[in-house]
């Protein structure tokens, strides 16, 4: 698909990560102080917010869906809703558009705005999706050839996180306290996590709500858009508590996601083909058709001060299972899913060394430091390390981007219990 040219100057350029064929949704702090609905445009902001007050664009019939300032009630809306919404918006906002001077006073340039979280996350659920990193984890604590669980390739393996930590890009992360316990201890201690660490996800947003199973179609059709997600993680709180249930407050610190939601239909021209499999899924698991996108990724480190460096880099064709399927599965009991339900897909890791989504694989564990711009090395997050993620797809002299997905590692507190 060819770049579809706006009268915003700047959503032409083949560098900005918003051009007319994106149209992400995000919120945003408006001049009132008010959080304001918004579609990111170029480098400029059109708050739907305040074209819904002013009847210059509605949502169908529907009064004040926007009037919150985050787009809750808007995916609650349905397909149809979603579809016709954006068909507007790529009316007013292309080049041939009857009337572009009278949106202009709506737009608002995106520099120095400060952004809001996008939606109402009502559960968080975090998958291990990544075939890679969940064999480069294995191999580092139970060895090569034990290194896949026995029910990975036939399961999207998950658990039930956070809702309440998920927080939006340049939200600073403070260094969680938690039980530790060492080679070295008998016993476990109480301190700072010292193996901070992120994990380069991205995340699916459930649009529309279920009871009882849906199949895979069915679950994809109830995705409403993706963000690019960091699920920053505690290694050696982890590495105590896990057994035998798995994660929990070594996951529970903070989960970050870019500002803007880049809608599935955004994406659809991106489609990529499946994995190859060495264990057929059982049926219910089954792809009706490409269910990845082809999305470049990658992962930029700069300590306080310092220059950032670029650590990683992948794609989201790494997964072995989509978000389709881990929604399918995560059905499968009858579990009930709700809009705004937020899916991390697990770490996405590629082949080689510099295609590794987290500082566990990059440093294998601690043993094999990276060296950043300057000279400084990094086993783990140290204080002041600023994390961003970025995302892409590439079109025909276009990409479809997600905004950089940011947060600055705070020192713990000397006192966790202090007010």
């Amino acid at each position: 698909m060819p770049l579809n040219r706006s009268w915003v100057a700047s959503a032409n350029t083949p560098d900005t990560d918003f051009p007319l064929n994106n149209l992400p949704y995000g919120s945003f702090r408006a001049e009132d102080g008010e959080p304001h609905c918004g579609v990111a445009i170029g480098d400029m902001i059109l708050d739907a917010t305040a074209l819904e007050r002013d009847d210059l664009l509605r949502v169908e019939d529907e009064d004040e869906v926007f009037f919150f300032g985050d787009w809750t009630e808007f995916m609650a809306l349905g397909a149809q809703a979603w579809d016709s919404y954006r068909a507007a918006l790529t009316a007013l906002l292309s080049e041939d558009a009857a009337e572009p001077e009278a949106l202009v006073p709506y737009l608002v340039p995106q520099a120095g705005t400060t952004m809001l979280m996008p939606f109402t996350v009502a559960e968080y659920t975090d998958f291990y999706a990544g075939r890679h990193h969940a064999t480069n984890v294995g191999t580092m604590f139970r060895g090569a050839e034990n290194a896949l669980p026995a029910n990975w390739l036939s399961i999207p393996i998950g658990y039930n996180g956070r809702a309440s930590s998920v927080v939006v890009s340049g939200t600073p992360v403070t260094r969680p306290w938690g039980q530790l316990k060492g080679p070295e201890d008998d016993l476990p201690r109480f301190a700072p996590c010292a193996r901070f660490d992120l994990e380069l996800e991205m995340g699916a947003i459930v649009g529309q709500p279920s009871e009882g199973m849906v199949d895979v179609a069915r679950a994809d059709e109830m995705i409403f858009g993706y963000v690019l997600l960091n699920d920053w993680s505690a290694r050696d709180i982890q590495a105590w508590e896990y057994q035998p249930l798995g994660p929990f407050q070594a996951k529970a610190t903070a989960t970050t996601i870019s500002p803007w939601i880049v809608p599935r239909a955004a994406l659809e021209p991106f489609r990529t083909a499946t994995p190859a499999r060495e264990r057929p899924l059982l049926p219910y698991l089954a792809e009706p058709g490409p269910l990845l996108y082809d999305i470049a990724l990658e992962v930029a480190l700069a300590p306080e001060g310092g220059a950032e460096t670029v650590i990683a880099r992948t794609n989201m064709n790494q997964l072995y299972y989509s978000a389709a399927q881990q929604l399918c599965h995560h059905t499968t009991s009858g579990c009930p899913m709700r809009v705004g339900d937020l899916l991390g897909s697990g770490t996405i890791s590629g082949p080689d060394r510099d295609s590794r989504g987290s500082l566990l694989e990059l440093s294998w564990g601690g043993k094999e430091p990276l060296t950043l711009e300057g000279g400084e090395t990094r086993s783990f997050l140290q204080d002041g390390d600023t994390l961003t993620l970025r995302g892409a797809a590439t079109g025909d002299g276009y990409r479809v981007g997600f905004g950089d997905c940011t947060g600055t590692v705070r020192p713990a507190p000397s006192d966790p219990l202090a007010p």
